[in-house]
Formats: C-alpha cells, structure tokens, sequence
C-alpha cells in the first residue's frame, strides 16, 4: 500500500463565502496526487457551504479547534457534534495561537481530543515551542511534555 501524505490548509480567520471557489480549486488539483489525503479547515461559518460545494471531492474538510463538552452553555464555542453536522471530519487542536494566544494548556487540548473523538473526528494535535523556548535549548523538551501531556 502507499504511503498517503496529509497536506492540511489552516485557513485561520480568513475566508469568506467568496473564497468557495479557491477551495474547488484546491479540490480539482488534488485529484491529481491519489497518494496524498488533501484537508481544509476553514473558519467553522464557511464548513457547511463548504462541505456541499465539495461534496464531490475527495478533500477532507476539518474545523480549527472545538470545545470539550459535547453541548451546553458555552457561548461561541463550537462542540466537535457540531463540527460534524456540519461537515468537518478532522479538527485542528492545541495550535499556538491557541495554547500560547488563548493560554490554552495540554490538560484541556486533551479534553478536546477526547471530545473529537467521542464524535468520531480525527483529532490532528499540533504542538510547538516558542522561539524563547528553542534559542534557551528547551524546544525538544517543551515539544514532549505537550505530545504526551495532550494525548488523550
């Protein structure tokens, strides 16, 4: 078998409903490298539009990060459910900006994760140092303690 490469598009918070064409564009081209699993994660208000304009594709739509509980009174937080009705079949969790931004720590990016996967999504776990961490020789172990501290 193969070996299938992930190429992933974090589109962050850009991306409007103008921009659906260069996901299709992004789809078309992907249909040329059978060996490469191609994934978009734009903003949570674009995936449902999104996923119908793909819906013929093999791009895998995800979201960008989701929260922990699977529903209550979470006010614009986004349950990993959710991201599924709408859609995403990956989503993107413990990013930097949202552990360094959000001072999000790896005790709840793991909660996260056990959020998607309870809703059958495939958690992508990002991790990485600051550049502080790495000039002062800590990046090696900074990026250990998140993977194993952030694992579900």
């Amino acid at each position: 078998m193969p070996q299938t490469h992930l190429i992933a598009g974090n589109w962050k918070m850009n991306g409007l409903k103008s921009a659906l064409p260069v996901a299709q564009s992004i789809a078309a081209q992907s249909r040329d490298h059978p060996n490469a699993r191609v994934a978009l994660f734009p903003p949570a208000t674009l995936l449902p539009l999104m996923a119908e304009a793909l819906a013929d594709s093999d791009v895998i739509l995800g979201g960008q990060d989701c929260h922990h509980a699977d529903s209550g009174a979470y006010t614009g937080d986004v349950s990993a459910a959710m991201l599924k009705d709408a859609g995403a079949r990956m989503v993107i969790l413990g990013h930097s900006e949202r552990r360094h931004g959000h001072l999000e720590p790896c005790a709840l990016v793991a909660r996260k994760a056990r959020a998607a996967l309870r809703a059958g999504r495939e958690p992508i776990l990002c991790i990485g140092e600051t550049l502080d961490q790495r000039q002062s020789g800590l990046a090696q172990q900074v990026l250990e303690r998140q993977l194993t501290d952030s694992l579900p």
